[in-house]
């Protein structure tokens, strides 16, 4: 049955309903709270709540009675889920579980706790088989994982097997935009999505259409300033805000903000997408094949390698450039405090209003960057900053992906009890549906469905979302893309990036040395899961080391080193950018 069809023949029965408790409303009644006309009752307060919605009321309130329907057997449940602390979940957390409870009778306890802790508890349960939690919102970063050991419910046969009576009608999951970064190897879904966020390039676009400033920049460097295409332009606009401009209005200004203290977050930092935006990678969509943006090798679904010696990248020529950048630039046009922060540390520090320009900006703090009081926003509630395209490095091609796209998801793990299991699909399904979905997206700004992003609401939004609805909407934002397929087990190689990264920040030792004891870490992980055999047939297989050289003449990536790192930088006219992506 086709949604418009399933959405009409369900409320048809719901005003029939309607009708019918009408008639009977005078009449007293001992019935339990949790009647059929309570939950219809409540459904129709929360449709208010859920305004705008790319559904009519009446679609909304079908949508919502099949949740009801579909939740008769497993009413007076409680479950728990857990996800990152997120403005996107609080609200699933403070309001969406009450809305769930209301409409559904089931009660739900969802957990707000640290993106860490979230990847601890997940591989507690996978490790003890112990049901910490009925559902997590796990970054889809884990896919290959989740597609290798075994423990996480493939979606695909959920939907089609035992949750086939609790898999609504109107799911409709070709209108994710993230859902091919939760499909696996073998193709099947095995994560819903539930929000997204890319890392973007941020400036202050008043700066940059500022006469005077453009005059001084192009009779500087001798081409105009603009969104910096390549990592030239980017280095040269650093150079200029900090070197050359030094104060506007009396303050201080620079031209890049980072961050570099010895924490986790300084892995996310590189293994996101700084390799990528580099160049390191191979060609290919949502990641890099036959290697990804973390420099793993893969032939036919094995993982082969991130050493160069194998194959791989993750200590090649545009890895080891990629690193010496981002050095060079935080100790050279950064603030002085920026190599002591972590990534929370350094993430409110562009909206304090001495920020010309960022390269790796999360668009999750746009709600944070948009508030009236501050230093980056006009009079008029408009910002007086953009985003745009990440600039790419002299490795990049066309392609390539150019950036990374968060995309937490809902994840269901094969230890739950299967009525558990169901109850905490219905939620993942409900904080995800048509009903829920573009009020959701209006409270975080981390869209998941394409009909949100076309509707009038995204619309009227925009004008104060410095182009994030226009990044969205056009063909670009498939080039930012989360962690893929390639990486066989993300917690335990991802805790490699962040201290031989900052061994080299800390003068410790060189890039190359941090790049290949890296390469060399992630090989010695891969070839002990290709020992113990727990991966199955998309598990490592690593290939004999070779001389470097040898993989360096290959097409593709490792690439071997350019003779001109730093090619002639190229910028395009915000504007003229924003009218591209109009077009598609």
């Amino acid at each position: 049955m086709k949604t418009s069809q399933f959405l009409a023949a369900v409320t048809s029965s719901v005003v029939l309903l309607a009708g019918s408790l009408a008639g009977c409303s005078d009449q007293k009644t001992d019935a339990p709270v949790s009647t059929p006309a309570d939950f219809a009752a409540k459904a129709a307060d929360w449709v208010n709540e859920f305004q705008p919605s790319t559904l009519s009321r009446d679609e909304q309130l079908a949508e919502m009675a099949w949740f009801t329907g579909a939740a008769k057997d497993l009413r007076g449940m409680s479950i728990n889920v857990a996800s990152e602390s997120l403005t996107t979940h609080e609200y699933e957390s403070t309001q969406l579980t009450k809305a769930f409870f209301d409409i559904t009778g089931i009660k739900v306890t969802h957990d707000l706790i640290q993106e860490g802790d979230v990847i601890e508890k997940l591989q507690t349960q996978m490790q003890t088989g112990e049901n910490v939690y009925d559902a997590y919102v796990n970054d889809s970063d884990l896919i290959g994982t989740h597609a290798r050991y075994g423990y996480v419910v493939p979606l695909s046969d959920f939907m089609a097997g035992d949750g086939a009576g609790v898999t609504s009608p109107t799911l409709d999951l070709e209108d994710f935009i993230g859902i091919s970064f939760t499909t696996g190897p073998d193709g099947k879904i095995y994560q819903l999505p539930d929000q997204q966020f890319a890392n973007l390039y941020w400036f202050r676009y008043d700066w940059f259409t500022t006469p005077a400033i453009q005059e001084q920049f192009e009779s500087i460097y001798g081409y105009p300033l603009g969104v910096p295409v390549n990592w030239s332009a980017y280095e040269d606009i650093a150079e200029f805000f900090s070197v050359h401009v030094k104060e506007i209005d009396g303050e201080r200004v620079y031209g890049h903000m980072d961050y570099g203290k010895k924490d986790p977050s300084l892995g996310w930092r590189f293994t996101d997408a700084w390799l990528s935006m580099a160049g390191a990678g191979d060609a290919g969509i949502p990641n890099g094949l036959p290697v990804d943006e973390w420099g793993i090798r893969v032939e036919d679904c094995r993982p082969v390698g991130s050493s160069v010696s194998r194959g791989g990248a993750t200590n090649g020529p545009a890895a080891v450039y990629a690193l010496s950048k981002y050095m060079d630039w935080l100790k050279r046009f950064a603030p002085p405090e920026a190599g002591g922060m972590t990534f929370s540390e350094a993430g409110p520090v562009p909206a304090q209003g001495h920020i010309a320009q960022q390269i790796f900006w999360y668009t999750t703090f746009t709600a944070d960057m948009i508030k009236p009081e501050l230093a980056v926003v006009n009079e008029d509630g408009t910002p007086k900053w953009r985003m745009a395209p990440s600039p790419h490095g002299p490795y990049w091609s066309e392609g390539m992906k150019l950036g990374y796209q968060d995309t937490g998801s809902w994840t269901l793990l094969k230890s739950t009890p299967l009525e558990r299991r169901k109850a905490a699909w219905l939620y993942a399904q409900f904080v995800t549906a048509k009903t829920v979905s573009l009020k959701k997206t209006l409270v975080g700004l981390t869209p998941i469905r394409k009909s949100d992003l076309d509707a009038q609401a995204m619309t009227d939004l925009a004008p104060k979302l410095g182009g994030l609805v226009e990044f969205y909407r056009s063909p670009a934002r498939t080039l930012w893309t989360p962690t893929g397929t390639n990486v066989p087990d993300y917690p335990k190689l991802a805790q490699l990036w962040w201290a031989n990264v900052a061994n080299a920040v800390s003068g410790e030792v060189s890039p190359q040395v941090a790049m290949d004891t890296l390469a060399q870490q992630q090989d010695r992980i891969m070839e002990r899961l290709e020992q113990h055999g727990v991966l199955g047939e998309c598990g490592p297989a690593l290939n004999e080391p070779r001389e470097n050289q040898y993989w360096l003449d290959q097409p593709g990536a490792p690439k071997a080193k350019l003779a001109n790192e730093k090619p002639q930088g190229e910028t395009v006219p915000y504007d003229e950018l924003i009218k591209v992506w109009a077009e598609g």
